[in-house]
């Protein structure tokens, strides 16, 4: 055992045997207040700092994570060890020095299983496999001493060049937040708490620390702030983590109307609030409703508030002032107790053992499989079978791996990256994951010729793909946290590249590994184009299963692509101090092409099959506000498959609405021939409006379109329903 997993046990060994800690038999809020009891003021302080331990010099019980909070072993408490998630467990890199490899924190030994990217994850449309990937990463934080994970981004696509758009679950408030439910609820089966982030309104990375995000209430409450608040009930996270941005030119941690108002008070949160790293403003962020700041530097002392940060000395102060309230006080301390108890950090301690890689990159491919969306497929280009003899694979380092996005939600993978990683532009590194799509089609394809070709050399490429029988193009777009994308474009000439090998093979098919939306100005010259994210571990594995037919695609788009930037609220990104979203309000995404009457590239929720679904049989029932669709959907083609159908209700025009509204979706699988009702409920709060005077949503009376679909942009079946007069409790 080595002196971290050392550490950690007899930590856990300590605690665990603590006549302190209250019974599991009472709640977690009576074992909260139960163990404040035994709980000093230098005691309760120790909860409200995380120190940052992403360094090679460790305090004593640091294991090398974003957030460490030492373990109360006179008390039983054990230590907080909170670690960057979302796909995979982070595992930080230590700059080695200009043309050196990284080291890493917690070595070689603390590299993980990456899911493919959430935005992938949305474009399964499967909370069963959100929940799935959620409970592998839990497993191998829990695995390594970890039980806090910083996963759970819902912010919505209101800029779709943000670099972290990849990290987030598309456009949409429902679809975000039972895809985020489904990720919280996995890794908290494992005894690991998860955050979800980043509230409220981060949606760009330029100018993050200082921007102020501006919109209305109703507009908030219908968009962004619905999708935590279903995502919340759904997933029922431990830690809300408050953003680095200010909302209506108030900072994130410290708005009372976000934290008090809305999350504490209306939604009537449990858990605790923890800045994000460096959000916090003040000791009177406390006030505001943040409970905990993160990523204090452990060398500026952590053990008694000897440090001058907003919750160190100063907490300290304004609680023997009086200016912070001694309930207060205790109450942030409940909340951080009360998740822990909850989650089951005091009862489930991690035990350190060796991760099932294997069963856990299935995990990830299964994911890929499902959340690659084919967006072209002409004359059936797709899949390869039959007689094709030759294909040539041209770009995107397809011969040795996958590209991932950087960052804090940065995997780094088993075994290590599949080339040396690149620093990018601060402390992110671009990494490729170890799984080559070209060695899983030379296995699939035996007796197929199949040539790699760098791309470097457009001409050559060319050449290649003329003498080939089909030509793969496999084109990247590589973006990070920090920095946004200076528009939709692929870089480095990929689109002079792709215009090259179409004008030579017009049987070519580009393969997509990118973070959100991109222009597609070839795309009338391609027969075929897949959409495969970033596609995680074993994502060229999952990649070559659609590309051949092993698996029938059956991804569709959680973000709607533009035709180009003049077709965004905002055509190029603010540098300014304010961003107005005003301009769009609550109508996002699809929403924004619908009240515009815009043509976008490709719509929310598109996606193709090999195989075709009809959808028949629709009955549309009411009781008050609660409206109840079924129809039958029937695979109509003769490949197994799975497919999407897609329920959206039609906004009054007298609301002041987008025209209309995803209001339910489920994924189903069905054999060639075979049919299965469908059945949904519609959340009253999708037929309403938040009615921000009145302080509640409000349903109007009336009756209501519904439609039945493949996308937000294509119907097939259409019935009213008649709805009654309903006001909900925000």
């Amino acid at each position: 055992m080595g002196l971290t997993a050392l550490a950690v046990a007899c930590a856990s060994s300590a605690w665990a045997q603590q006549s302190a800690v209250p019974p599991s038999s009472l709640s977690p809020d009576e074992r909260a207040d139960q163990l404040l009891k035994h709980m000093s003021t230098e005691d309760m302080h120790h909860m409200l700092q995380t120190y940052n331990t992403m360094q090679a010099q460790q305090p004593p019980g640091g294991i090398g994570t974003a957030g460490y909070v030492p373990a109360l072993t006179k008390l039983g408490i054990p230590a907080l060890q909170e670690n960057d998630a979302g796909i995979g467990v982070q595992n930080y890199p230590l700059d080695a020095g200009p043309g050196k490899p990284p080291g890493h924190v917690r070595g070689e030994q603390g590299n993980t299983t990456p899911l493919p990217s959430t935005l992938a994850i949305a474009a399964t449309w499967n909370p069963q496999i959100a929940y799935d990937g959620g409970s592998m990463i839990g497993g191998e934080a829990h695995a390594q001493g970890i039980n806090v994970l910083l996963a759970g981004g819902i912010n919505l696509t209101r800029e779709p060049r943000d670099g972290r758009t990849f990290e987030y679950l598309g456009e949409d408030p429902l679809l975000a937040s039972r895809i985020d439910g489904g990720e919280i609820r996995g890794i908290q089966s494992q005894h690991v708490i998860s955050t979800i982030k980043h509230y409220a309104l981060n949606d760009q990375e330029t100018n993050r620390l200082t921007v102020s995000s501006n919109i209305d209430e109703r507009a908030m409450r219908e968009s962004d702030l619905l999708a935590f608040e279903m995502a919340i009930e759904d997933g029922h996270p431990g830690s809300v983590m408050c953003g680095y941005n200010k909302v209506n030119h108030v900072w994130d941690c410290s708005n009372n109307h976000l934290l008090n108002d809305i999350l504490k008070g209306d939604w009537k949160y449990p858990g605790w609030v923890m800045t994000d790293w460096g959000a916090d403003h003040g000791v009177m962020d406390a006030m505001a409703g943040t409970d905990q700041v993160s990523g204090v530097d452990f060398s500026s002392g952590y053990s008694l508030g000897t440090n001058q940060n907003s919750f160190g000395k100063p907490l300290l102060q304004a609680i023997a002032q009086g200016t912070i309230p001694h309930s207060r006080f205790q109450d942030m301390v409940h909340r951080v107790l009360r998740s822990m108890f909850a989650v089951g950090l005091f009862d489930n301690p991690p035990v350190i053992k060796p991760l099932n890689a294997d069963a856990d990159a299935l995990v990830s491919q299964h994911a890929a499989e499902q959340g690659i969306v084919l967006l072209k497929n002409d004359q059936s280009q797709l899949p390869l079978e039959g007689g094709i003899k030759s294909v040539a694979i041209i770009g995107g380092h397809a011969d040795i791996g996958v590209l991932s996005g950087g960052g804090s939600a940065q995997v780094w993978p088993i075994g290590g990256p599949a080339i040396p990683a690149v620093k990018g532009p601060d402390w992110q590194w671009k990494v490729y994951d170890p799984s080559s799509p070209m060695k899983a089609l030379q296995k699939l394809l035996p007796n197929v010729k199949i040539t790699y070709d760098d791309g470097s050399n457009p001409a050559r490429a060319a050449a290649l793909a003329k003498s080939s029988d089909v030509a793969l193009v496999f084109a990247t777009q590589w973006t990070c946290e920090g920095v946004d994308m200076p528009n939709l474009s692929l870089p480095d000439k990929q689109d002079d590249l792709i215009d090259a090998v179409t004008a030579a093979n017009p049987h070519s098919v580009v393969v997509l590994e990118n973070g959100g939306p991109v222009k597609m100005p070839w795309l009338s010259k391609v027969s075929a184009v897949v959409e495969a994210w970033y596609p995680g571990a074993r994502g060229g594995e999952a990649i070559a299963n659609v590309l051949t037919g092993k698996v029938n695609p059956s991804g569709r788009l959680p973000v709607t692509f533009p035709q180009d930037e003049q077709q965004l609220p905002r055509p190029v990104i603010t540098n300014e101090q304010d961003v107005n979203y005003d301009i769009e309000g609550a109508a996002v995404g699809y929403k924004w092409f619908d009240e515009k009457k815009l043509e976008p590239l490709f719509p929310f929720g598109f996606g193709l099959s090999y195989s075709k679904f009809g959808y028949s049989d629709l009955h549309v029932s009411s009781h008050g506000d609660r409206v109840t669709v079924s129809f039958k959907v029937t695979n109509l083609g003769d490949r197994a498959g799975m497919d999407t159908p897609q329920v959206y209700v039609g906004m009054p025009a007298n609301s002041g609405e987008a025209p209309r509204r995803l209001a339910g979706f489920e994924k189903v699988s069905l054999q060639p021939g075979q049919s299965r009702t469908m059945t949904l409920t519609i959340d009253p709060r999708l037929l309403a409006v938040f009615n921000a005077q009145a302080h509640q949503w409000q349903v109007a009376a009336g009756s209501y379109p519904i439609q039945v679909g493949h996308s937000s942009r294509d119907f097939v079946l259409n019935r009213n329903v008649t709805v009654t007069a309903a006001n909900i409790a925000p």
